[in-house]
């Protein structure tokens, strides 16, 4: 039975019309596969436990996922099952794949659930299909007993009842308090309506702070231009090729155009370097001397 029916009905009836298999002839399709990779005898193997796969699917409607996809996704850890049976092992197909299917349904569930990922862990994943149900529980045993538990205590039984941390509940119980919100949604049904988007703080810079930085820009650039100015043709050229150029220039190479020495040429970078701070630190103090 393909599993890309027109919709679960079609599924569901596809899937009651096919064969039973009793646990002999099962063993069989399952040899066939397993060591002849038989996609006929793979076929009727499917074809045979696909009722058990829909029936699985259908529990967890409740989460919201469209059924057809359910009961894809069980089709799906169906065919993972078949393919890692072991026949020798004695135990039917049915029992074996139970697991596969009920895994490839929740994997699925926690994907979709959010487009924030709600948890791959195993105490996480036991948490997202468990918590409401042993939530429900503790506060009916509670009010057997004439308590009232306020929220954190009924966080804290629920991390001992499932055996994981208090923060994986508190995670979890955040996750699952509502679905996804659409920022683009108006915060009215007017149809002018402002759009939720609208109200969050542009973390960007304003007007003025741009003004700023572009003069500021200009203002460092005037001066490190008036840095260069203040030194010699050689010692311009060495800073131009040292500094402004990528790749930079080596020592080396500069020594050789220059008619001097590698470490002639460093010593001149350096003081050239110290003259430009020279004049930079004059400038710094000029603008100081002027705010005061």
């Amino acid at each position: 039975m393909p599993l890309d029916a027109p919709n679960d009905v079609s599924l569901s009836r596809q899937a009651m019309k096919a064969e039973l298999l009793d646990a002999e002839t099962e063993r069989e399709l399952a040899y066939a596969w397993r060591d002849h990779r038989d996609e006929q005898a793979l076929h009727r193997l499917i074809n045979a436990y696909m009722r058990l796969a829909i029936s699985m699917a259908a529990k967890f409607r409740r989460y919201g996922a469209p059924m057809n996809d359910l009961i894809q996704e069980a089709g799906l850890g169906l065919m993972k099952a078949a393919d890692k049976f072991d026949p020798d092992r004695g135990v039917r197909f049915s029992t074996y794949a139970v697991w596969w299917i009920k895994a490839s349904i929740q994997d699925y569930v926690m994907r979709n659930w959010s487009m924030v990922r709600t948890g791959s862990t195993s105490s996480q994943k036991t948490l997202f299909f468990n918590m409401r149900r042993v939530q429900a529980r503790l506060e009916r045993e509670a009010q057997s007993r004439g308590e009232e538990l306020d929220s954190y205590q009924l966080r804290q039984a629920i991390s001992m009842e499932v055996g994981v941390p208090l923060r994986d509940v508190e995670m979890m119980e955040g996750r699952l308090s509502g679905s996804d919100f659409s920022l683009n949604a108006t915060q009215s049904a007017e149809d002018e309506g402002r759009e939720w988007i609208d109200t969050l703080e542009d973390d960007g810079a304003d007007a003025a702070e741009i003004v700023e930085d572009q003069h500021d820009m200009q203002t460092l650039r005037q001066w490190l231009l008036d840095a260069i100015g203040s030194l010699n043709e050689r010692e311009q050229f060495i800073i131009r090729e040292r500094k402004l150029k990528e790749p930079a220039r080596t020592l080396e190479s500069l020594g050789e155009e220059l008619g001097l020495s590698k470490e002639r040429v460093r010593q001149l970078e350096a003081a050239a370097l110290a003259k430009m701070k020279k004049r930079l630190e004059q400038e710094s103090r000029e603008v100081q001397d002027f705010l005061v």
